[in-house]
């Protein structure tokens, strides 16, 4: 009788476990899709990447770890040197904090901002 009660328990345990799981499907972000005869405009849309929300600059800031990408500096401190114009995709500013990458893993772009700056370098990195 004892065993038949321990079973039972058993049973009615594991059913608990196994009704009270829950899992999360994650969608995968979807990159925007961005109209490349649309000019991309430096002051209005890459720079307020780095300082949105305290994204880049928390420590890419005057008097920080360069390079300095505050509001004013940033086109400075980026172009030319982080900006490969023959092989846009390898541009430091696009690879180093891309979502994928598997460097910077303190902070990353989403991929609707990372697609964004490299259409602005595909557009020629202007300071427009």
């Amino acid at each position: 009788m004892k065993t038949r009660h321990f079973f039972l328990l058993i049973v009615f345990a594991l059913t608990g476990l196994l009704a009270s799981c829950e899992y999360d499907f994650v969608v995968p972000e979807k990159p925007p899709v961005i109209d490349p005869e649309v000019p991309i405009s430096f002051a209005t849309q890459i720079e307020p990447i780095f300082s949105n929300g305290n994204n880049c600059t928390a420590c890419h800031k005057t008097g920080a770890t360069p390079p300095d990408l505050s509001t004013g500096m940033a086109y400075n401190a980026i172009v030319p040197s982080l900006i490969n114009t023959t092989d846009t995709a390898a541009s430091i500013i696009y690879w180093y904090p891309h979502p994928n990458s598997t460097t910077h893993n303190w902070k990353k772009y989403t991929l609707a901002d990372a697609t964004l700056i490299l259409e602005w370098i595909k557009q020629g990195a202007k300071n427009n």
